[in-house]
């Protein structure tokens, strides 16, 4: 009986030795090509980003069916998680009235912070402003009562304008800032752009009629929590009850909120006729601390109750929660290439979320890291992703990962090996 090319067992024995030396054949020229561009070359494979990247806040949490707020749009937000407990139509627009002074407000705390003004510094008061202060003396808006030509400390018209909510004094420190109101028409629109006001648009430093402005309770939102951040110390202001000036008599915040809510120490309230009633208000109670919007309510009376609403919701069903990461909130992991073979990776921020308080106990994390990592890597660097989710797998927040320290690039023999190192683990991987 005839053999048909040997034993089938031999034949398939046969055909994988030749794959295997096919195999380290191509790998030996493989690592050569590595060895050369590794003396010619500088740079490394950064890897792969990951997935997961930095993400808006989680959509509104389910709140009852009585809480439904009596104004044309509000909305309430965590300011430590930045995450949103209540929303209704809160991309609506409306005229920001007075709200428009929170903008102004923190262009003139960034102007104390670099140097352009200072809160001893005096500055003269201009015939426009005063014109603002004659109107609220017949009737008209509310004003600090300024005269032509006076000279008014910076930090009383701050005062004028967090508690009295002068119209007058809001123009002073515009023009005390940018030279015009114009000037700083065009800062406060370019800083909204800045800090991610998507869809507010400011026309004056005070918020009265007058050219194209709108503002959402989203947007009034999110400039409440960058003030609060940049700017802690606003809160001394905004949380007077009074504001005296001169001989006249003291006039009240029209923050009303300040009188019933020991929480409260902020921010702003507004009103026009075509407006209604707005309030952005801040509370704190413990280590938490709220946003409560409330754009266009029928009153100042029903613009009070329905804050007053939001915040006590939200500090009575809701809780914050810290979730871990690592080891003492940090955790080492390889690097490629570097001068170092390990780094520390930690959260950019405190890695707190809202949740309701019968779920506290059931968030869980998933965390996302670049790989490999390969140096150079500098200080804070985001090489990761740790994702917040709650028990039914909803997103609540997203936290960057980075490095707690620099790697610089290592040597050529560290190089060269990691460059082995990650090619043979790419190859069997």
């Amino acid at each position: 009986m005839g053999f048909d090319g040997g034993h089938p067992h031999r034949r398939r024995a046969g055909a994988a030795a030749r794959r295997r030396r096919a195999r380290r054949q191509g790998l030996l020229a493989v690592l050569g090509l590595v060895l050369v561009l590794t003396v010619l070359l500088a740079g490394g494979p950064a890897g792969p980003q990951a997935a997961a990247q930095e993400g808006a806040p989680a959509a509104a949490a389910a709140a009852p069916a009585d809480l439904r707020i009596q104004a044309r749009s509000a909305l309430l937000v965590d300011a430590v998680t930045g995450q949103e407990l209540y929303a209704q139509d809160p991309d609506r627009r409306v005229p920001p009235a007075s709200l428009a002074k929170i903008m102004t407000l923190d262009l003139v705390f960034h102007a104390l912070e670099q140097g352009k003004i200072a809160l001893d510094q005096e500055v003269t008061v201009s015939e426009a402003a005063w014109r603002l202060s004659v109107q609220a003396g017949i009737g008209g808006p509310s004003a600090m009562f300024l005269r032509v030509g006076e000279r008014v400390r910076i930090e009383d018209l701050i005062r004028g304008v967090a508690v009295a909510s002068g119209n007058d004094a809001s123009l002073v420190l515009a023009e005390a800032v940018a030279g015009s109101e114009q000037a700083f028409v065009a800062m406060m629109n370019r800083h909204a752009a800045e800090i991610g006001l998507q869809a507010s648009r400011f026309s004056n430093s005070h918020g009265l009629p007058g050219g194209e402005q709108h503002v959402t309770a989203r947007d009034m939102a999110r400039l409440a929590l960058h003030v609060l951040a940049a700017h802690p110390e606003i809160l001394e202001y905004t949380s007077q009850k009074t504001f005296t000036w001169k001989d006249f008599a003291p006039q009240p915040n029209y923050n009303r909120l300040l009188f019933r809510d020991r929480r409260v120490d902020g921010l702003k309230t507004g009103h026009l006729a075509a407006a209604g009633f707005h309030v952005v208000a801040t509370a704190k109670e413990g280590e938490r601390r709220l946003v409560a919007v409330v754009l266009g309510a029928a009153s100042d009376a029903l613009r009070v109750r329905e804050a007053q609403r939001l915040l006590d919701y939200g500090f009575q069903q809701f809780t914050n929660t810290r979730v871990a990461f690592g080891e003492g909130g940090r955790q080492v992991v390889p690097v490629y290439k570097g001068a170092r073979p390990r780094v520390t990776v930690e959260p950019a921020a405190s890695p707190v979320v809202t949740v309701p308080k019968t779920e506290a106990g059931e968030v869980r994390t998933r965390v996302e890291l670049r790989d490999p990592l390969v140096a150079p890597l500098a200080q804070g660097a985001r090489v990761g992703t740790l994702t917040i989710e709650d028990a039914r797998g909803r997103v609540l927040r997203t936290v960057p990962l980075v490095t707690a320290e620099a790697v610089p690039r290592g040597g050529l023999f560290r190089v060269f090996w990691d460059s082995v190192r990650l090619l043979f683990r790419d190859l069997f991987a």
